[in-house]
């Protein structure tokens, strides 16, 4: 919701701001013809066009890998539910890790009684991951997890050679674990020494180098994919016509492009840094629109209302969508 409206005025004080400062009338005026630009401007173009592509892949990338990875998770879990790349020269590293946490575990619920079984410690952790109740049983549950997962690395010799009966459970374990980690991190009631913290951070570490993985495929498939790649050769003629055509009154400027994208590039990059997912369309197209507004060009008001009314839109509709094709699958299986 935000981000249209700091594309919008971010971009027309950065044009602002270079007029000031480029008093060359060339960025400014509209282009002739099929006549390229300036070889210097062109230079400017590619600078900002590759920002805005690589703070692109960045954001969107994430979305895509994320999904891709899923799916796989999902559906072919014996093959990519564990990191199977991990050298085997880090097997000793790890239970070494693992060795390390359990005693940091038993060192922290000194007085507690031991949890013996798994399959007890499993239901411990995973009701601390619902309600986030320290109960007393939490870090024996996880030191005998941790013990669990150990021995099962054991037995497998190498992440690589993990049985597939095997693979779904250590997995769902290493989640578990990660999480309750991540969550313990934060729990005022979680009583640990400096040095206890830093080896259960290693240990979360090493848990998520297991699970938290992509694929090499998989980020070249989706960095050819996104928009940078095959998907504006395919579709570029009716983003560029929209984009520089249709917003404003009069055509795009070059300095009026330059200034949209290097906002939307800082604008997604800043939201990336952060973790926050936003719509590079959103920035680049409101930026665009701003720039018009501050070159005095005017607005064509029914691109601009057909843009808002994708902004204000796509979430309920997407909310919508995804919440009735769930219903479904739950009443077909």
């Amino acid at each position: 919701m935000l981000s249209p409206l700091i594309g919008f005025f971010a971009s027309a004080a950065m044009l602002l701001v270079v007029k000031m400062l480029v008093k060359k009338p060339a960025p400014y005026a509209e282009p002739k013809g099929n006549a390229p630009p300036p070889l210097w401007i062109r230079g400017l173009l590619i600078f900002t066009c590759t920002g805005v592509s690589f703070a692109h892949g960045s954001n969107d990338g994430q979305k895509g890998m994320g999904l891709i990875m899923l799916i796989l998770i999902g559906t072919v879990p014996t093959a990519y539910a564990l990191n199977r790349a991990l050298p085997n020269s880090e097997v000793g590293v790890y239970r070494a890790v693992f060795s390390q946490a359990a005693q940091a575990f038993d060192a922290i619920a000194a007085g507690s009684p031991a949890v013996p079984k798994t399959d007890e410690a499993r239901a411990v952790v995973n009701t601390y991951l619902r309600a986030k109740d320290l109960v007393p049983d939490v870090v024996p549950s996880l030191a005998t997890m941790t013990r669990d997962l150990d021995a099962c690395l054991d037995r497998a010799g190498t992440i690589k050679n993990m049985p597939a009966d095997m693979t779904k459970n250590v997995r769902n374990d290493v989640y578990m674990v990660s999480e309750s980690l991540r969550i313990l991190d934060k729990d005022a009631g979680f009583t640990a020494t400096t040095e206890q913290k830093a080896t259960l951070k290693t240990y979360r570490g090493k848990l998520d180098e297991a699970t938290k993985f992509i694929l090499v495929w998989v980020k070249v498939a989706v960095a050819v994919a996104i928009a940078p790649g095959l998907g504006t050769m395919v579709g570029w003629k009716r983003i560029v016509v929209t984009v520089g055509e249709e917003i404003g009154k009069t055509h795009l400027a070059y300095g009026q492009g330059a200034s949209a994208e290097m906002v939307a590039a800082v604008t997604i990059a800043a939201a990336d840094l952060y973790g926050l997912p936003v719509s590079t369309t959103h920035v680049l197209s409101s930026g665009v629109a701003g720039t018009m507004a501050a070159n005095g060009s005017g607005l064509q008001m029914a691109t601009v209302r057909n843009l808002l009314m994708a902004w204000v839109l796509t979430l309920p509709a997407a909310i919508l969508l995804s919440g009735g094709l769930f219903w479904v699958f739950l009443q077909v299986f």
